[in-house]
């Protein structure tokens, strides 16, 4: 059984890419495998930053320093809108469309800046950026709500 927290958000966006080092592209809709992440992109698979989340709210702001950025510009999956990511706890579980996952990291390092950062200085993902494991399959599509849940999941 669940319970919700009233922790709540949308989906804006679903991105994916055939490769690693390239923005993604905003496909709309995917489908999650447990212990894989999003089927099609090229950062599924079975390790702990199975799937990438940034908030709108975040994009916006770099775009506020004059870049031209869009859902996917900082390779993540899914584009969020109204709930604040990088707040939540390691292990917060998410109901992400008809899929459940859990939050395995907070931020990342970024080894080699990335082109965002040497147009701006500056790069969101490494601070506001999260990643989460699929626990539960399902498919999520923009537009879909994204949900703090708690409790037991049966």
């Amino acid at each position: 059984m669940t319970s919700k927290t009233g922790k709540t958000g949308e989906v804006r966006a679903v991105c994916v890419s055939e490769k690693k080092g390239v923005a993604k592209q905003d496909v709309g809709r995917a489908v999650l495998r447990v212990d894989w992440g999003i089927e099609g992109d090229a950062h599924a698979g079975d390790w702990h930053r199975q799937i990438s989340l940034l908030a709108w709210k975040s994009i916006e702001m770099m775009r506020a320093q004059g870049l031209n950025v869009r859902a996917g510009s900082f390779a993540e999956n899914i584009t969020t809108t109204g709930m604040t990511l990088h707040t939540l706890p390691v292990g917060t579980r998410l109901r992400l469309g008809s899929a459940l996952v859990e939050v395995t990291q907070i931020g990342k390092v970024c080894h080699d800046r990335c082109a965002i950062f040497h147009a701006v200085g500056d790069c969101v993902m490494p601070r506001e950026g999260i990643f989460v494991r699929v626990l539960e399959p399902g498919e999520v599509a923009a537009g879909d709500t994204i949900e703090v849940v708690e409790g037991q999941i049966e």
